[in-house]
C-alpha cells in the first residue's frame, strides 16, 4: 500500500508518499481499500501540529474517507468483507488502504457514490448537530451562514433549508454567492464588497438573524454578532480565518443572545446514542435528495500537496476530494 506519512508536523510540504506494508486488522478494526478521502480544514491543522488532537508520529493524515472492506478483525460482526463504508476516524485516510475502527464506520448502500460518502459525515453531522441540537432551529427562523461556500457552509445552507429556515449566505466572492443561491440560499452577501452589518440588517428588516453559523471566526465575527436578533444563538463552529475572535460580552447581554459552542466530534464521543440518531437523520435527508455534498473537484491521491495548496488559496467551493 501507499500512504502520505507525516513524520515531522511542520506543514503539508513535509508529507512523504511512501510504500509501506499493508497492515492486518486487530480486534475491532477493519482493513479498508480507500476509494475517496475528503480534505478538511483539520487535516491542514493536524499536519502543522496546530490541532487539538496530536497523534503519535509518524501518522497518516486524512480524517474522512470511504471505500471497500478488505478484511475484518476479531469481534467485528456488523460489517463484512466487500461492504462499502464511510468513516471519520481523524487520521488514516490519505492512502490506498487504512485500518479503521469498525465502530466508526457507516455502512453505505452500494449505490452511494464514494466521492459523496467521503465528503459527507463531518460537514453534515456538524451542521445538523449545530443547527438542530445546539441551535434549536425552528421552521421560519432566519439563519446567517458565514463562509457559506465552503464545505461546512454549504452543508449548513442545505440542512437549514431542509428544516424550513430562511438562509442568508455570506461569502467572499460573487461566484461563491452564486453557488450558495444555487443550493437554496434565499439571499447572499458578498462581504468583500458590501458592509456585512448593513446588508444583514437590510435583509432582515432590522430584526437580525435568529441563528448565526460561524465556521470562520476572524474579523467578521463581531460584525455578524452585532446583527443578531433578540434571543438569537451564535454558533461557534471553527476558525478557518485563523484568528480566534474575542467578542465583547456586553453584546449577548444586551440582546439576550447566546454564544453556543459546537464540537460534533466531542458530542459523538460522549453521546453515541444521540449521534447514531443524528447519523440516521442525515442519511435519510441524503436519500430524500434534500442534502448532497458540493464537490469543488476531485484530485488523484498522489496530488495531495497540490490539493492542500488549493485549499489554502481560499478558492475552494464545497469540498475537495482525493481519489484512488
Amino acid at each position: 500500500m501507499h500512504a502520505w506519512l507525516c513524520e515531522n508536523p511542520v506543514g503539508a510540504d513535509a508529507l512523504i508518499w511512501k510504500d509501506i506494508p499493508t497492515p492486518q486488522p486487530k480486534p475491532g478494526e477493519i482493513l479498508l481499500e480507500i476509494k475517496a478521502a475528503s480534505l478538511n480544514f483539520p487535516d491542514l491543522l493536524i499536519v502543522q501540529n496546530k490541532y487539538q488532537m496530536k497523534p503519535a508520529l509518524p501518522f497518516v493524515p486524512g480524517s474522512e474517507y470511504a471505500g471497500i472492506i478488505q478484511a475484518v478483525g476479531d469481534g467485528v460482526t456488523h460489517l463484512k468483507v466487500g461492504q462499502h463504508v464511510a468513516c471519520l476516524s481523524g487520521t488514516g485516510g490519505f492512502g490506498t488502504h487504512t485500518l479503521a475502527p469498525a465502530a466508526l464506520c457507516l455502512p453505505l448502500p452500494d449505490a452511494f457514490p464514494f466521492v459523496d460518502a467521503a465528503a459527507f459525515i463531518m460537514i453534515y453531522a456538524t451542521a445538523h448537530h449545530g443547527l438542530i441540537d445546539r441551535g434549536q432551529l425552528k421552521a421560519g427562523e432566519t439563519v446567517l451562514v458565514l463562509g457559506a461556500a465552503g464545505g461546512v457552509g454549504t452543508a449548513a445552507i442545505q440542512v437549514a433549508k431542509a428544516f424550513g429556515a430562511k438562509v442568508i449566505a455570506a461569502a467572499s466572492t460573487d461566484a461563491k454567492c452564486a453557488l450558495c443561491k444555487s443550493i437554496g440560499a434565499d439571499a447572499t452577501i458578498n462581504y468583500s464588497s458590501a458592509n456585512l452589518r448593513d446588508a444583514v440588517k437590510a435583509l432582515t428588516d432590522g430584526k437580525g438573524p435568529d441563528l448565526i453559523y460561524d465556521p470562520v471566526g476572524g474579523d467578521y465575527a463581531e460584525a455578524a454578532f452585532r446583527t443578531i436578533a433578540r434571543r438569537g444563538r451564535y454558533l461557534v463552529i471553527g476558525f478557518a480565518a485563523g484568528p480566534i475572535p474575542a467578542l465583547p460580552l456586553n453584546l449577548p447581554l444586551l440582546k439576550g443572545a447566546s454564544i453556543v459552542g459546537v464540537f460534533w466530534g466531542d458530542f459523538a464521543k460522549h453521546e453515541p446514542r444521540a449521534n447514531a440518531i443524528l447519523m440516521q437523520e442525515i442519511a435519510s435527508l441524503y436519500a430524500q435528495g434534500k442534502i448532497r455534498p458540493v464537490i469543488d473537484r476531485t484530485m488523484p491521491m498522489a496530488e495531495l500537496k497540490a490539493a492542500f495548496t488549493h485549499m489554502g488559496s481560499r478558492g475552494v467551493m464545497g469540498k475537495l476530494v482525493m481519489v484512488n
